[in-house]
This record gives structure tokens, C-alpha cells and sequence, in this order.
């Protein structure tokens, strides 16, 4: 099996193959054959009775030695990775909302408000007034009431959950009893009735599953829309991506991890740098390049290229020319360290939650953020200076890229259309078939999968069959690194209908060529954009999410992150596709409930599905049952 979709990186491969590197499809081979039980869901460690495990064939063991048997066991095990996803990403929000308060308070001495328009707008959102207050004032009260979103005492649910849903999911999230009053509370709700001998009831810890990723989707609305007003809301831009970004005649600088609180001042610090590197004998000075989810989003807000997502980490490094790697939170391989070893390059990690055996450890704290910062630049053209060139092998293939698609600038684009109502324009490709529907794909890349192929192959079906595409984190990557994120793209898989909406979005914007036909709407916290645009447009309608003809779809799934968003997608409302199945199949129950007893419920439910083109059919079944349930025209007429 390929490991790699594009051929232009096959080179790295084999470059470490020969050098005798081993890289993650190594490393997976050696791993095999792969733990059955573990891929099924039935071990359980929580205790040092055992390990446990059931035997999936009926012939042995059918109970722990507590005598939780499988659908317990799969149940515990599924609903901690999703407590996992939840803590990686509330975090991330809560690092946010406290540097904010620390604006507010202006205690900060490096970060500043640089969308002032957005932040007012967040205000109404969570119900604070703006009227006679300064900017910091407000910024102040903003980022503490999104705190409170973490330890609310009184059981009201989470402000964010309230007021970025539509009110029938709220409602019905209320009477599941699913719509947590605290993020922090939700997680530990977890760790606590999955302890030995407490929950062991698969369906009651599945609910509170459901709810704990519910208090995910929450904990991503705080880090995205808190993140714009710190960096700025993203607008259209044009960029590059694939490995090509990195440029031989350069101090070649990764970005990698997740949180742009501390890529933002690397590449404000570079910018005051440049000289510098110059004199060092960089002919093209300092060149930032971004990797996985802080790549996106540096992507989007500041027009830094995008040289990897996941799995193709360590192929940075393996061009021989990238001088530092500075890495912050999630998704960092640690076998970075090594191969950064054998070429020199400089490693920096900057969490205190997040070091890595090899790597310097510089953190960027508010203080001191700016100085680290650039002693990390410094440090980096003396790496330069000692690179070894006979080592330099970059690949050629370079794509263009059209990004930063947030809600805002998607609905300020059709407003040069409609002024009045900006969402009608969009409403209006739908009902006329123009646009079916709209998919979302995000997740990560799996070694299991070669690396990008579903995500292209259920795009370009997809497409021609008029269905836009939204995207995010690492599945964004795939996208920008495999040409299907610029105008080239519609002209080339764009179905007929969906081609002539992106040539008239595009000629509006400016571009006189179409939009992508895969809009780029950020990082993995940002899949709240993307629910924001569809409560928009379900408000507009009068009807809620379930009833959109929209579905999700995370075809080469990896993190416990993707199963925390996957299910709070489902508990939207939303159909969520997965091209792997995750460790539940050693219980009928648990699966059956995930795939179909879930639609009962919360009305989504998962559609597990490996083989792309397959996938793509079934969701356009399930976008085309959509579209004839909903009646759209009879729906505008009774808004107007």
C-alpha cells in the first residue's frame, strides 16, 4: 500500500528509507500484527485486577474479572477518549479567554484586540451589553463570563452552548439532559462513573458521553471566536502548500501544534528579524511555514504557507532544509526529536504541558513571550549557518491556495449580492439545486489510510455532484496540499451547477476566477465555524439542524479529538461519516446505538463507511432525502 498520496513526497520516503530513518509507516509495520482486542474495544486497564479482555469469538472469557462484560467495557473505553478530545480542546479555549482577560485587564504586555468589531459582536452573543463601555471593559467581561462556561456552579447551561445553537437542538439538548452546565465538570463526570465499580450501563455512559461532548463543541466556540478577536477574524487570502513552501535559500521556520497564542508572536518577532537572517547568508531571509492546525491557523489569519498536516510531520524535517521546528500542543509526533537529531534541526517545545525529550524548552509566557520568541529565531540561523546541503532534497510540486473562509467573510461576500438578507443568495442555490447540499470534512490522517487519498477521492464525487465542501484542521490540509483549494479546482471537478455559484461568488470577490470549491474555514477548533453558518441558515429557514441537507464527514479519523467532535456532530443533529471504525465493534450494542440507535435520539448518527467512494454516494443519499423532507421553497415562503 501507498503511503503517501502525493507522489512529489514519495522522494522524502525514500530518502528515509535510505538514510534508514524510520518514520510513522515504518513504525506501523513494526507494530503489526495489531492488538485485536484493543481494535475492538474490549481490554479494559482501568484496574489492576487484569488487564482484561473479552473473547470477541464467544469461546472464552465473556466478563472483566469485576464482571463488566463487552458493551460495559467498549462503552467506559469509548466515552474516556471522548473526555480526552473534550480536555484537549476546552483547554486550548481556556488559554485563550485568560490571555483575553489579561488584555481586558491590560496586564498583558505582548498580546492586543485586533478585531474590536468581533469582539462586540461575541459580547451580544453571550448577552453582555456594549453601550458605554470601553473596548477593554468589554473585553473583560467577555472573557469572564466564557470562563464561567468552565465551572458554573448553577445548573444553567454552558452561555456558549445556549446561544450559538438553534433553539429547537437547545431544547431538545435540555431534555436529554445532554446540555452541560461546565466543560470541566462534564470531563470529570467522566473520569469519576468510569472508575472500577461505579457506571455499568452502557447506554447511561454513553449519554454522558454525549453530554461531555457537547461541552467539546462549547469549548471550541470560546477558542475560535476569542481567537479572531485576539488575531483577527479571517478574510480570503492566497497562499501555497505542500513541502515545496520550505525554500533552500532560507532560515526555514515550522510552526506545529494547535495554539496561535504562540505562533502569532513568531511571526511577529520574524518580521523584525529579516535583516538579520540576511546577514547570516539567507539570501530569502526568514521563511515561516506552518504544520498541522497551527499551520491553518496561521494560514489563514497571516498568509503563511502550509508545508504539512499530520502524517507527513516528519517530512519537514527530512528535506534537510528546515532549520527549526518550535512546536506547542496535540498531534506532535514525539520521534520529531530524533529525526530532527540527524538533521540539525533545532527543536524548541514552548508548554509547560507539552516538552519532549530532546527538544530546548523555551515557554512563550505573556512576560517573556517576545525575548524567547526571538532567541528561537536566533537560535535557528545558527542552524543555518551549519546546515548540511548535501542533505537538501525539496520537493517541486507546489499548489495554490485560497483560505480563510470564515462565516463572517462568507456572509459579507453574498452580501454583494443581496445586501438586505446576504443568507438568500446561498438559500437560493440550494433550493434551485444548484447547490445540493453541503459537506464538512474534517479529522486527521490515519497510518491505516493512505494518507490523504479519502478525503481527495470523496471530494472530486462529491463535488460533481454539486455538493460544496467546507473544511478543517488536518483534513484542510489535505486538501490545500493536493490542488483542490483554488479556482483551477471548480474549473476541474466542480459539477456544472455548483461550477457557475463559485464563478459568480469568485467574480464578486474580486478574483475574476471562481472560489475553490473547498472552502478552508480554519484549524480543528474551528469546525464551530461551520456550525455557525448552519445555524444561520436553519434560523433563517425556521427549522434545525437535522433538517438541512448538510452531513460531516472525517474519513481518515486518528485522535481522540475526531471522536469527541464526531459525536457532538451527532448530538447537532448532524450525519457523521468515519472511514474507520473505532474501537466499539467488540459490542453490537455500542455500535448498534452509535450507528442507529442515535437517530432516535439526538436525530444524527454515525456512518461508518471505509471505502471513500462508497462514502461519498451514501451521503449524497443522505443530502438528497434531506433536501426532499425539508420542502425548502414551501419553508421561504412561509419566512417571507
Amino acid at each position: 500500500m501507498s503511503k503517501c498520496s502525493s507522489m512529489s513526497n514519495q522522494c522524502l520516503i525514500n530518502k528515509a528509507e535510505d538514510e534508514q530513518i524510520d518514520l510513522v509507516w515504518d513504525r506501523y509495520e513494526k507494530m503489526k500484527p495489531l492488538c485485536g482486542f484493543g481494535e475492538k474495544g474490549i481490554c479494559c486497564r482501568i484496574c489492576m485486577k487484569g488487564p482484561c479482555r473479552i473473547d470477541p469469538f464467544g469461546d472464552g472469557p465473556q466478563e472483566g474479572i469485576c464482571g463488566a462484560n463487552a458493551d460495559t467495557i467498549v462503552a467506559r473505553n469509548l466515552i474516556r477518549m471522548i473526555a480526552s478530545g473534550t480536555s484537549a480542546h476546552s483547554l486550548h479555549g481556556k488559554e485563550i479567554a485568560k490571555t483575553l482577560l489579561k488584555v481586558g485587564r491590560k496586564t498583558s504586555e505582548t498580546y492586543s484586540i485586533k478585531d474590536e468589531a468581533k469582539l462586540k459582536t461575541v459580547a451580544g452573543k453571550i448577552g453582555i451589553t456594549t453601550e458605554n463601555k470601553d473596548i477593554y471593559q468589554i473585553a473583560e467581561e467577555v472573557a469572564y463570563k466564557s470562563l464561567q462556561d468552565y465551572g458554573r456552579i448553577e445548573e444553567d447551561a454552558c452561555s456558549w452552548l445556549r446561544n450559538t445553537v438553534t433553539p429547537m437542538r437547545m431544547e431538545k439538548l435540555q431534555n436529554l439532559g445532554i446540555a452541560p452546565n461546565n466543560i470541566e465538570s462534564s470531563v470529570t463526570d467522566i473520569m469519576s462513573r468510569t472508575h472500577v465499580g461505579t457506571d455499568a450501563d452502557p447506554v447511561n455512559l454513553l449519554l454522558a458521553g454525549l453530554r461531555c461532548s457537547i461541552a467539546d463543541y462549547t469549548g471550541m466556540q470560546i477558542s475560535t471566536n476569542l481567537s479572531d478577536v485576539l488575531f483577527g477574524t479571517p478574510e480570503p487570502v492566497i497562499s501555497e502548500a505542500n513541502l515545496s513552501v520550505i525554500k533552500e535559500d532560507a532560515v526555514n521556520i515550522a510552526v506545529h501544534g494547535h495554539n496561535p497564542l504562540l505562533s502569532e508572536i513568531i511571526v511577529d518577532v520574524v518580521d523584525e528579524m529579516q535583516k538579520e537572517a540576511i546577514d547570516a547568508g539567507a539570501k530569502e531571509g526568514i521563511n515561516i511555514v506552518g504544520v498541522c492546525c497551527t499551520g491553518n491557523e496561521v494560514l489563514l489569519r497571516r498568509g503563511i504557507p502550509l508545508a504539512s498536516n499530520y502524517l507527513s510531520q516528519e517530512l519537514t524535517i527530512l528535506t534537510g532544509a528546515l532549520d527549526a521546528m518550535v512546536v506547542d500542543v496535540q498531534c506532535i509526533m514525539p520521534s520529531v526529536s530524533k529525526i530532527a537529531d540527524c538533521y540539525q534541526t533545532k527543536l524548541f517545545t514552548t508548554m509547560p504541558d507539552a516538552k519532549i525529550p530532546g527538544a530546548e524548552h523555551l515557554e512563550l509566557h505573556d512576560a517573556d513571550a517576545r525575548d524567547n520568541a526571538k532567541n528561537i529565531v536566533r537560535q535557528s540561523i545558527e542552524a543555518f549557518k551549519r546546515r548540511d546541503t548535501s542533505k537538501i532534497l525539496i520537493p517541486k510540486e507546489k499548489n495554490k491556495v485560497i483560505a480563510g473562509f470564515s462565516p463572517e467573510s462568507i456572509v459579507n461576500l453574498l452580501g454583494k449580492i443581496d445586501q438586505e438578507k446576504p443568507l438568500r443568495p446561498i438559500i437560493d442555490n440550494i433550493v434551485n439545486g444548484n447547490i445540493r447540499g453541503i459537506v464538512l470534512f474534517a479529522g486527521c490522517n490515519n497510518v491505516k489510510i493512505t494518507q490523504d487519498h479519502n478525503y481527495i477521492t470523496m471530494a472530486k464525487e462529491l463535488l460533481a455532484n454539486d455538493i460544496l465542501i467546507l473544511a478543517t484542521g488536518c483534513g484542510a490540509g489535505a486538501f490545500a496540499q493536493n490542488s483542490m483549494m483554488n479556482s483551477q479546482a471548480t474549473t476541474d471537478y466542480a459539477g456544472e451547477n455548483l461550477k457557475s455559484v463559485l464563478t459568480l461568488l469568485g467574480h464578486e470577490a474580486g478574483l475574476e476566477a471562481p472560489l475553490p470549491p473547498v472552502l478552508h474555514m480554519g484549524s480543528c477548533v474551528d469546525n464551530s465555524r461551520g456550525v455557525d453558518l448552519a445555524v444561520s441558515l436553519a434560523n433563517e429557514l425556521g427549522v434545525d439542524l437535522n433538517q438541512l441537507p448538510l452531513a460531516a464527514s472525517a474519513p481518515e479519523l486518528m485522535s481522540e479529538k475526531a471522536i469527541a467532535i464526531g459525536t457532538w456532530v451527532t448530538g447537532l443533529g448532524i450525519p457523521a461519516h468515519i472511514g474507520l471504525m473505532p474501537p466499539v465493534d467488540g459490542s453490537p450494542l455500542v455500535a448498534g446505538v452509535l450507528t442507529s440507535g442515535l437517530k432516535d435520539i439526538t436525530d444524527g448518527y454515525f456512518i461508518v463507511e471505509p471505502d471513500p467512494t462508497e462514502a461519498a454516494t451514501k451521503l449524497i443519499e443522505v443530502i438528497e432525502k434531506k433536501r426532499a423532507a425539508l420542502n425548502i421553497p414551501s419553508k421561504i415562503k412561509e419566512r417571507v
